[in-house]
């Protein structure tokens, strides 16, 4: 793996009426298991089905039934811990979280409070070229999901749809590391990034796959130094809580504006009440929910019904074997291997897709050029389509083989891109195309001299220009390039126009 250099980001300082503050943030983000049997049940966990479709005995509550665990969840949070290169602990256990909401019909979730299936792990953040934030992760839990309550639907009552319930969640709980909001969409997307090339969840915040909650405080300069020495959370300010955030967006503005209410309370005199806030974002603030609860407030005690989950070493080695490159290590790959910027490489695996298609497109082929087309001409047209990599009428094999015409001199980049239009919007291969519209580049530097003579010949003052202005060569270069219907080579153009001109 490259060997590559970090800094870390300077934290956001805000300035208040009277002091300067910076922010401590920490985030408990709640990943949706992807797997197509719930937690502890078989029903289905299809996105979209009709309400109280995928809902079994279990789910329900219903009177004798007891949990099942699903090994394919437990395998998936183990492969998540493996990813963010976490402890993995071999014995585990399952306690019982009791609060009463019309969609909770059991009257408690099933999660894991004393002991989660994984420990202590990190996450690297980038911020830019050479600049990244280590975020420590504390834990990652496994627990079900709740349903959902529906006030929209009639003015006088709420519904219960009761399709999420039992779904399996991973909650991963970062330490109080992320020092601004731009950090903290930032590690929700690489968190995201992350799972999805372990296939580990989808990620899709629209569908409520992926939320946070979002804890902020404040503090005066230096004094985060102090905890990170101590491990004292009284020289931090007071924590809130905003809940079920799902958009980057969103979580930024919420963080933003949760600071600038706390800084104005505390140099106004007041005490930040710890409490569970909401973010609207119409009126982009932050709202009171409910006085922040404690462990102690949700009765948590050992579920009775589950016994300790014990796993065994081999089955996390045989696990950890078979993990896909993930994309730290994709990235330094494509740096080293195909010479690219940190810049270009970060684009192209932002994805699994994306750094699929590129590398079947680089085999064999200049990899910077491959990669300046995938970027610029490819992901350019996509997006303005509103098309993403899956549905590109592109295929790598079409434009590794439109690379390897420019690599060989058979056409021009301004030709290339002509083919690429052609390719991409009627199909067919490239090199067909090529032959059959006649779009060879002309090499012959006898027919590329002739143009050029001929045009010096009719143009007797734009030579004496460009001999006093060699600059003004240029224009010859357009000339020729017209003349020959863009199909002369620019390199050879240059050349001969230079020493027929003396320049």
């Amino acid at each position: 793996m490259l060997d590559l250099t970090y800094e870390s980001p300077k934290p956001k300082v805000i300035a208040g009426a009277k002091h300067d503050w910076e922010l401590v943030i920490g985030l408990e983000v709640h990943a949706q298991v992807a797997s197509k049997a719930k937690l502890f049940s078989g029903a289905s966990t299809k996105f979209g089905a009709e309400p109280n479709a995928n809902v079994a005995f279990v789910d329900a509550a219903m009177p004798g039934m007891l949990p099942v665990i699903n090994e394919f969840c437990v395998e998936q949070a183990v492969r998540t811990g493996l990813g963010l290169k976490a402890e993995i602990n071999l014995v585990s256990a399952f306690d019982r979280k009791n609060y009463f909401y019309p969609d909770l019909p059991q009257g408690y979730q099933i999660s894991q409070l004393y002991h989660p299936i994984v420990g202590e792990g990190e996450v690297i953040v980038d911020m830019g070229p050479g600049v990244a934030r280590r975020v420590r992760i504390e834990r990652i839990h496994i627990e079900q999901d709740a349903g959902k309550s529906i006030h929209d639907m009639d003015p006088h009552m709420s519904f219960v749809d009761l399709n999420r319930t039992g779904v399996a969640l991973m909650e991963i709980v970062s330490r109080p590391d992320i020092r601004g909001p731009e950090e903290a969409a930032a590690y929700v997307g690489k968190l995201r990034q992350i799972m999805r090339y372990l296939g580990t969840c989808d990620g899709n915040m629209q569908n409520g796959n992926l939320r946070a909650d979002v804890n902020v405080s404040i503090c005066r300069p230096g004094d985060y130094e102090k905890f990170i020495e101590t491990g004292d959370f009284g020289v931090l300010g007071t924590r809130c809580e905003i809940k079920n955030m799902n958009s980057m967006r969103f979580i930024q503005q919420a963080i933003e504006y949760e600071a600038r209410r706390q800084i104005a309370i505390v140099e106004d005199g007041g005490k930040v009440d710890q409490e569970t806030r909401l973010y609207d974002p119409d009126k982009g603030e932050t709202r009171s929910m409910r006085s922040k609860e404690e462990a102690h407030d949700y009765r948590y005690f050992p579920c009775p019904d589950l016994l300790p989950l014990e796993i065994e070493q081999a089955w996390v080695d045989d696990i950890a074997a078979n993990l896909p490159e993930l994309p730290d290590e994709k990235k330094a790959r494509f740096v080293t291997e195909f010479g690219l910027t940190e810049y270009d490489a970060n684009v192209l695996t932002a994805d699994t897709e994306n750094a699929a298609f590129f590398e079947a497109v680089a085999e064999g082929r200049d990899g910077k050029l491959a990669a300046n087309w995938v970027i610029n001409e490819l992901f350019g047209r996509l997006k303005k389509d509103d098309k993403d990599i899956g549905d590109s009428p592109v295929s790598p094999e079409q434009l590794g083989k439109i690379i390897g015409l420019i690599s060989s001199d058979a056409i021009s980049g301004k030709i290339a891109k002509d083919l690429f239009e052609i390719v991409y919007t009627e199909g067919g291969d490239p090199e067909a195309i090529v032959e059959e519209r006649g779009m060879k580049q002309v090499t012959d530097t006898g027919a590329i001299e002739a143009a050029v003579d001929q045009i010096i010949a009719d143009n007797p003052a734009q030579v004496e220009k460009a001999k006093q202005n060699p600059k003004l060569a240029g224009w010859f270069v357009g000339q020729v390039m017209k003349a020959t219907g863009g199909k002369a080579n620019p390199k050879a153009v240059n050349d001969i126009i230079a020493a027929k001109l003396g320049l």
